[in-house]
């Protein structure tokens, strides 16, 4: 379909003014043809594929930002599940957890490497899928996870520990908080920012472009070329232009009208980058995705919506009704609607969630509720360094319950921050931001967290 001169027009207005771009072009590559017993030929190969399938991809981004004037802020790569790319070669290692542990953090490093040569900011995929059991490289794999993040600085890693059809592993959510606690102390000199690299996910999307959650599913072809738009400002600023009296469903419709508009811009982009790759192109993920800079912010949205702060009552249906409106914009503009698509709610990302903890407006309990109504779920959140891994175990669960109940993408990214207490600030830079480390519950769960075992799948799992 023709763009018209008015969309063009809005376009460049959406750009200039009101903080618009596209967040990432991610190139998802198969590892699958790379998988070999021998760790060192296994690095070999991993290094070379990506390296020699990715060579062009910062370039080409760059090349397609200039001629059409639409910032793309990341250029990122998503691999194959690691845990599955090296599960032979951890068996070739031999017995001792310590020697296997190794095999995979060398592959990790390995893969920060490729990051590096090729110039992009985060490579995602250092991944593994144990919804239902852990296989005995799965366990070696969790086991490598602090290890792994501490010796890398681009590498971002996912671990799919729930789903709508298998119930919740909670043997998984038990190693992987005390992963995540031994990440948060390994890189305690940047406020555990590791930890800002680790996801844990219920139902997650084998073709979201975006990080730490990017990975390539199994199912995907050798390489495709995935786009994650941002657009809370642009959002922001029409829902402004209707001013404080504006009833509900048009504030909907003017959400949805918006959503046409930036998905329309970021399919062409898309289209572009991977024709000049020579790689199909795979999604549009719709998620708005927000920045620390100020007038990005979804949390500004809900208070143009109608509340006073982020976290006020009528928070999470303003937030509903945000998600809904650009899910419906944004499957009138696209076909090749994927990933996430909803809506991005990290703390240290968003400005305006930073001033909602601040204020006391937005709790954890709270940003728990506004989480079943959009994706991507407790993100961004620095919490005490001294929290109990079974209270972490409890966040976990928690959160991917929600996911698992109502047949969504839901996750966590939480931070411990090394010597922090409530109140305290944080800061990790760049995208990543920074903000106040958050309030936990003093009330624990650890008879729960020991039990082990797996939450049944809901009787909704029942579809078939």
């Amino acid at each position: 379909m023709p763009f018209t001169l008015q969309e063009i027009l809005e376009t460049i207005r959406m750009v200039e003014v009101e903080h618009f771009d596209i967040r990432t072009v991610t190139l998802g590559i198969s590892l699958r043809d790379c998988i070999t017993p021998d760790p060192d030929e296994l690095v070999r190969r991993v290094l070379d594929k990506i390296t020699r399938t990715a060579a062009r991809l910062v370039p080409v981004a760059r090349e397609v930002e200039s001629e059409l004037g639409i910032p793309i802020i990341n250029q990122r790569i998503a691999v194959t599940p690691i845990s599955l790319v090296a599960e032979a070669a951890v068996a070739a290692a031999g017995p001792g957890t310590t020697k296997q542990i190794q095999v995979l953090v060398r592959l990790a490093e390995a893969l920060d490497r490729a990051a590096r040569e090729v110039g992009v900011n985060f490579i995602g995929g250092y991944s593994a899928l144990v919804e239902k059991g852990l296989t005995r490289g799965d366990e070696v794999f969790l086991a490598s996870l602090s290890d792994a993040l501490a010796a890398t600085e681009r590498l971002c890693a996912s671990v799919n520990a729930a789903s709508s059809r298998a119930g919740i592993n909670m043997d998984a959510l038990r190693l992987l908080a005390e992963q995540i606690k031994l990440t948060a102390e390994k890189t305690a000199s940047t406020d555990g920012s590791g930890c800002a690299r680790l996801v844990v996910f219920a139902n997650m999307p084998g073709d979201n472009p975006f990080m730490a959650g990017a990975v390539h599913g199994i199912g995907e072809p050798e390489a495709v070329l995935n786009v994650g738009i941002s657009g809370p400002g642009v959002v922001l600023e029409a829902i402004r232009r209707l001013g404080p009296h504006a009833p509900l469903d048009q504030v909907a419709e003017t959400v949805k009208r918006t959503a046409f508009k930036i998905s329309r811009a970021g399919e062409l982009v898309g289209r572009e980058v991977a024709r000049r790759l020579g790689v199909p192109f795979g999604i549009l993920d719709l998620s708005l995705a927000p920045t620390p800079a100020v007038g990005d912010s979804v949390a500004e949205i809900l208070e143009a919506i109608g509340v006073d702060s982020v976290g006020a009552p009528g928070t999470t249906a303003a937030l509903a009704l945000l998600i809904d409106a650009v899910k419906k914009g944004g499957a009138m503009a696209s076909a090749a609607i994927g990933g996430l698509s909803g809506g991005f709610v990290p703390v240290t990302e968003d400005r305006g969630m930073c001033d909602g903890v601040e204020k006391g407006s937005l709790s954890l309990e709270k940003l728990e509720a506004m989480t079943a109504v959009c994706s991507v779920g407790l993100d961004m959140v620095p919490v005490p360094g001294d929290i109990p891994t079974s209270t972490l175990v409890g966040i976990l669960a928690d959160e991917l319950s929600i996911g698992v109940i109502n047949h969504k993408t839901t996750a966590v990214r939480i931070i411990p921050v090394p010597g922090k207490k409530p109140g305290d600030s944080v800061r990790f830079g760049g995208l990543l931001g920074g903000g106040p480390v958050m309030r936990v519950s003093p009330f624990g769960c650890e008879v729960l967290a020991q039990r082990g075992g797996r939450i049944p799948a809901p009787l909704t799992s029942l579809r078939n």
